[in-house]
């Protein structure tokens, strides 16, 4: 009986991880087929967490908003003429027994432009 608990108990403890992707749109386009740009940021990651009991109830939700204004924190723009390009979403999922934590991460490259 003691090894049956002790081997639920290292089992519950075990945690696994999901990792995907949402498809997403913009209404926007940007035209990078002329010179008049130049790239001043590459690979800037936007990230926000959740936290679900049970991995079902949630507690804390992650937010695309949330993520996407960390991203644009993490860009230092001063009044320029920029636009984030190449732009993806991912979403990810850390499984624990009691918990999960769900993450969505947004990435993109930050372009200005000139004259």
């Amino acid at each position: 009986m003691k090894h049956l608990f002790l081997s639920v108990l290292l089992l519950g403890s075990l945690g696994c991880a999901s990792v995907g992707t949402m498809p997403h749109t913009t209404g926007t386009q940007t035209d990078l087929s002329r010179s008049n740009f130049k790239v001043i940021g590459s690979a800037i990651q936007g990230v926000d967490t959740g936290f679900f009991l049970f991995g079902i109830i949630p507690i804390k939700s992650p937010s695309y908003a949330n993520a996407m204004a960390d991203l644009h924190n993490n860009i230092d723009m001063n009044d320029k003429a920029a636009a984030l390009v190449n732009v993806a979403q991912d979403k990810s999922n850390f499984y624990l027994f009691l918990f999960s934590t769900p993450k969505i991460t947004i990435t993109a490259d930050v372009v200005e432009f000139y004259e």
